[in-house]
């Protein structure tokens, strides 16, 4: 069992997408304080992807900087495929090493599938999930080399999904299927990366930030003690997942509501109705059927054909 105020992070370099601003620049302090290398990236620009005069990656790496660590920041969009590939290539020529990714970056353009337009489809569809592969696909570039060319790996992704991709939301058609992506996403990069010492795991924060502006969720400072709600709350799982201690886990999906860390199932299947005659079904039969399977029969139904 470590210690409180034991740093996990030593020596490791890190890459912190939308390091910039809410959960993000808590990851980005976080690492730091754990003694890791940051590279901030993040455009500045709004909720909605719009452009900005804001350069908030600047501040975290001044305010990492003041405490004593080390980060730089990166102004590349996670959506440009070779300026993804620059970002690796440039961490890894600057510091020598690339230990660990998280993919955080995201854009809100909320709309009921009847009003959402193809632009906007893109747009939120671009940023979390191609964003999101851009990183991953040119970071195990790197680590498979390294593993082939006989150097240990301990290769950490940590992606950002959300409830909207566990379980869908009103007027998040695009930014639930994105998050949705991700999460299965990381289910196959575990399985790819087991290959070649790297990990993929996936975080699901319960956090208030400009993109949760409106739906209710109390802001971070809004209540007294502990705050539930507060963006930092995920950050030091994080850190655990980005150190080589968590390299026992991957191809998880971890939830943090306030101080609690929940694992979360995959898609599951489950106890079924079977065709009454054998061979396939029928569709006359499921009805009635899969009403006893999902709860909603009487209970006169009850014997119908239900297997485990």
């Amino acid at each position: 069992m470590s210690q409180q105020g034991e740093r996990l992070l030593e020596g490791r370099v890190v890459i912190v997408t939308g390091g910039g601003r809410g959960i993000g620049r808590s990851h980005s302090l976080e690492l730091a304080a754990h003694g890791a290398t940051v590279v901030v990236n993040d455009l500045g620009v709004g909720v909605r992807g719009e452009s900005s005069q804001e350069e908030p990656a600047d501040a975290v790496v001044a305010e990492i900087e003041a405490k004593g660590g080390v980060a730089v920041r990166d102004t590349g969009n996670v959506t440009d495929w070779a300026a993804v590939r620059s970002l690796v290539a440039n961490t890894v020529e600057r510091f020598g090493r690339l230990d660990a990714i998280v993919n955080n970056a995201g854009i809100l353009r909320d709309a009921t599938i009847t009003s959402l337009t193809e632009q906007d489809w893109d747009a939120v569809i671009g940023v979390h999930l191609k964003g999101t592969f851009a990183l991953t696909k040119h970071a195990c570039d790197y680590w498979r080399a390294e593993s082939k060319a006989g150097r240990p790996v301990a290769g950490r992704i940590i992606n950002t999904t959300s409830g909207t991709g566990l379980a869908g939301n009103v007027g998040q058609a695009a930014y639930g299927a994105a998050k949705a992506g991700i999460a299965n996403l990381t289910l196959t990069t575990a399985l790819e990366g087991s290959r070649y010492g790297v990990t993929a795991n996936c975080i699901s924060p319960v956090a208030a930030t400009r993109m949760t502006a409106g739906t209710g969720l109390a802001q971070p400072g809004a209540a007294e003690g502990f705050d539930r709600f507060d963006p930092a709350n995920s950050s030091p799982v994080v850190a655990w997942l980005a150190s080589e201690r968590s390299g026992w886990l991957t191809g998880r999906v971890l939830r943090i509501d306030g101080n609690t860390v929940h694992p979360v199932d995959p898609w599951s299947v489950r106890r079924g109705y079977s065709a009454a005659r054998g061979g396939r079904l029928d569709a006359a039969e499921l009805d009635a059927g899969l009403r006893v399977v999902l709860g909603t029969a009487p209970a006169g139904l009850a014997g119908l054909n239900i297997i485990s």
